[in-house]
């Protein structure tokens, strides 16, 4: 009998460590899979500002949408910084723009390398409110790729957005005056030669 017992306890010993060594697996996997889950997640749900990416025929079905905005318009503030391993000098051509809800515009910001060295950066950005980072859609912009500047070089990066009609009715939103977008230049991670 002790035989019969030892056998299954081997046997329940077994079948625990394969439970054990599959949930490890399972949960590095999911370590492995959490940063592209949150951020579709952000881009989908517009969380912590996330600004959504739209193709040119999205905006043409915001604008057409745009009369049910009833023409109203909405203040956009632009803020600009760099990380301090970042040599340069980094600004908005304008800080604040008003645009009609569900129109195209464009922003430019214009950037400059104030070293002696090529440097890469790219751009980190979010939107404030929180709640209207899904409504913010940007076509095209800058913050899509990384950007190189040579040494003293100063370029015009324009953004190309529109605020989404659907933000008027939506009951967050309500109050919401202005939406700041801010982006942050990093230097980008260059590979190892």
């Amino acid at each position: 009998m002790t035989d019969v017992s030892a056998a299954t306890i081997e046997q329940k010993n077994i079948r625990t460590g394969i439970y054990a060594m599959l949930g490890a697996l399972a949960m590095l996997g999911m370590g492995y899979a959490a940063v592209p889950l949150y951020d579709l997640f952000c881009r989908v749900t517009g969380f912590g500002g996330t600004t959504q990416r739209a193709s040119e025929s999205d905006a043409d079905i915001a604008a057409r949408l745009a009369s049910s905005a009833g023409g109203k318009t909405m203040s956009i503030r632009f803020d600009a910084s760099t990380a301090r391993d970042v040599p340069w000098s980094f600004r908005p051509t304008q800080p604040t723009d008003t645009v009609q809800i569900g129109i195209r515009d464009m922003a430019t910001y214009v950037a400059r390398n104030n070293s002696t060295i090529p440097i890469t950066g790219t751009a980190t950005f979010n939107v404030e409110p929180e709640q209207a980072g899904k409504y913010f859609n940007k076509i095209q912009c800058f913050c899509f790729t990384e950007q190189t500047l040579q040494p003293g070089e100063e370029v015009h990066m324009p953004v190309l957005y529109y605020v989404d009609p659907a933000a008027v009715e939506d009951e967050g939103m309500d109050g919401v005056e202005q939406i700041t977008l801010s982006y942050t230049f990093h230097r980008a991670i260059e590979p190892d030669s």
